[in-house]
């Protein structure tokens, strides 16, 4: 049998290898929105593979407590994002400004659903996963990695915004005077 700590590096470095394969148009482009996104993927894999043994010890402890609402709200964001993105922001191989994966190519800005509030719902799908998951188990490791996922995400998200600016022009500089990055009317 495979000792917990083996399993659990074996793991990081599947999922890695993956993550690798996801964003390696754009770690070849150092200043590309997803050379950050994959840092922040990264330090989300190592929180959860931190935490993944008390993902349900104590249920109704504070944390516990704290930690499956963001895990909701993170699942909601992504599902919901990704199919604005599908359905509103027709995406399209041809655009072609930076390393993209396919779903990001869209063509039209998305203000709709959960874009009326906030510019990045994928990205903060992420960052409401890492929060949920360091609350399965608050600890100063998970703590540091949390942040650097939060610090790797907001730096994600303001290249994409000037990727955004680039393809959409005056547009999108006006969807960001009224939505808020991460959180409706807080951040």
């Amino acid at each position: 049998m495979i000792h917990l700590s083996a399993m659990r590096i074996l793991v990081f470095v599947l999922g890695s290898i993956l993550i690798i394969y996801v964003s390696r148009a754009s770690l070849r482009v150092l200043r590309s929105h997803g050379f950050y996104r994959f840092f922040a993927w990264e330090a989300i894999l190592a929180l959860a593979l931190l935490n993944v043994e008390v993902w349900f010890d104590d249920p109704f402890s504070w944390h516990q407590l704290i930690s499956w609402p963001l895990l909701v709200i993170s699942a909601f964001l992504v599902i919901h994002g990704l199919q604005l993105l599908k359905e509103i922001g027709q995406p399209s191989s041809e655009r072609d400004d930076a390393p993209m994966l396919e779903l990001e190519k869209t063509t039209t800005l998305v203000t709709t659903g959960a874009y009326r509030y906030i510019r990045h719902p994928l990205y903060s799908s992420l960052l409401f996963l890492a929060w949920g998951i360091f609350f399965k188990d608050p600890s100063w490791v998970g703590g540091g990695l949390t942040l650097a996922a939060t610090v790797l995400l907001a730096a994600t998200a303001k290249v994409e915004e000037a990727e955004n600016i680039r393809f959409f022009g005056p547009a999108y500089q006006e969807y960001m005077q009224r939505t808020k990055m991460f959180v409706p009317f807080v951040w």
